[in-house]
């Protein structure tokens, strides 16, 4: 069998989610655990080790938001500071109007990011076919709100 090694999600749903916010006019946050290893932010908003920060397009000038980190330039007390988030060092994005996003897992014990997944190839003969659901079946989803 083959192993591929794939990329983490967490980069695309922190996207994802900061469009939605910005499309519906929603102000986005991220908390931040401000002591992972290449963070930076000013040290005197940081409250037990996390802090959380707009990143609307209103109030920041954003650099990068790419698979690595998220960069962006933001007024604290009226003065201008560079801000530098590893992406791992992002806990969650959000709504401050509704607190809707994704609030991500922590990272196992052995330091290893849950989202970074191993994809195997499986061979077409081991695939089973799921059952189609018929008109009226209940659905096996659930509205999380």
């Amino acid at each position: 069998m083959n192993t591929i090694s794939m990329t983490s999600t967490k980069p695309y749903l922190l996207r994802a989610i900061f469009e939605w916010a910005e499309d519906n006019d929603f102000t986005p946050q991220v908390l931040v655990d401000a002591e992972v290893d290449g963070v930076e932010v000013p040290l005197n908003h940081v409250v037990d080790g996390q802090i959380v920060l707009n990143i609307s397009s209103t109030a920041v000038q954003l650099h990068v938001m790419d698979n690595q980190c998220l960069s962006f330039s933001a007024r604290f007390s009226g003065v201008e500071q560079d801000i530098y988030l590893p992406i791992e060092s992002v806990m969650a994005i959000f709504a401050r109007e509704n607190s809707q996003g994704i609030f991500f897992e922590e990272a196992d014990d052995d330091g290893s990011d849950p989202d970074d997944l191993m994809l195997t190839e499986v061979p077409a003969s081991d695939v089973k076919k799921a059952p189609r659901r018929k008109k009226g079946d209940a659905s096996h989803l659930k509205i999380i709100k």
